[in-house]
């Protein structure tokens, strides 16, 4: 049995490896892009998780490479086009594409990897490619929509807690639910062991991406790799804020309605300001004890699936190291 470092070395690896192979493909001015984009590190996590669920069920874990390369390359693809959209400068302490190559080659070379990651997922080695298609399909539509939710409610001061949960479901959670249920299905285990990975999926999507609202507002600038406090300079409808807009009261709830409705404000002041609001507010507890919830609901889904304790351990042990990140 392969341990959780040599899964992600193979994972590193391969995705070097088909990297430079799309670095030398012509035309270079369409690639190029997507090797960098591809070399700018990340945690990984999504192609690991594939070939973590395949290894519950199989050790030849190679047999789910075109599949994990396919969703990495999807999830690099919509971070590519999140950062036009959103303006972002840099992506994991670099130069975001479209600032590197220029807009219209971020965009073109960004079309072109949603196409690559399908070509990936058609060289799975497996009886029927259909339905892993037809998830890989799915999933890559919720993330449209999950994008389009989050750019809806950057006009609306009404958004509840549960459009926001249903928001983040599509945009982030879906495509962890969808590399755990891909690794199931490339090693053609039962449908119900699938489903019950895709709901560990979610909700491990779910907690994973509170964290990262949590971390925007919170984290140490150095490590999380890009400016902390976007989301509030661009007033994006976090759970932290909608939490913060549901407790607040009188002043405070004046004050912070300011700072969301107003505009002509120095972003570091602004900031600071509304940092200062949600810790007076208990936010990055309530925020925490939101991720805790998800993460249990996580871990025991995992615990209830008929595999290996030890193998079932590998990908526990990851979602702890998940939520134990520090940016």
């Amino acid at each position: 049995m392969r341990t959780i470092k040599e899964i992600q070395y193979m994972v590193s690896e391969e995705i070097r490896k088909e990297s430079e192979n799309i670095f030398n493909t012509e035309p270079l001015n369409l690639y190029r892009p997507i090797s960098y984009t591809l070399n700018m590190g990340g945690k990984r996590l999504r192609p690991l998780l594939v070939l973590l669920a395949y290894h519950l069920f199989n050790d030849d874990v190679e047999k789910a490479y075109p599949a994990a390369l396919a969703i990495e390359i999807f999830h690099n693809f919509t971070l590519l086009h999140d950062d036009i959209m959103d303006r972002a400068e840099v992506r994991r302490g670099q130069p975001a594409v479209h600032k590197k190559f220029g807009e219209n080659a971020a965009i073109l070379s960004g079309d072109a990897m949603s196409i690559l990651a399908y070509q990936y997922i058609l060289k799975t080695e497996i009886p029927d490619v259909r339905p892993l298609t037809q998830l890989f399909s799915q999933t890559a539509i919720e993330i449209c929509e999950g994008q389009q939710y989050d750019m809806d409610f950057e006009n609306r001061l009404d958004v509840t807690i549960v459009e926001y949960m249903k928001m983040i479901r599509l945009k982030t959670a879906v495509l962890l639910a969808c590399s755990l249920k891909a690794g199931a299905m490339v090693a053609e285990a039962d449908k119900q062991l699938a489903d019950m990975l895709y709901e560990a999926g979610i909700n491990l999507g779910l907690a994973f991406q509170l964290q990262d609202d949590l971390f925007d507002v919170f984290a140490d600038e150095k490590k999380f790799g890009k400016p902390i406090g976007g989301d509030i300079v661009e007033n994006k409808k976090t759970f932290l804020l909608l939490k913060a807009l549901e407790l607040a009261k009188g002043e405070t709830k004046k004050q912070l309605l300011g700072w969301v409705t107003g505009s002509g404000f120095d972003a570091s002041e602004k900031i600071e300001a509304v940092r200062n609001i949600y810790s007076g507010l208990n936010i990055p507890q309530i925020t925490q004890d939101k991720i805790e919830d998800c993460y249990t609901a996580a871990i025991n889904m995992l615990d209830k699936l008929p595999v290996a304790q030890d193998k079932k351990a590998q990908l526990i042990t990851l979602s702890e190291m998940i939520m134990k990140r520090d940016h």
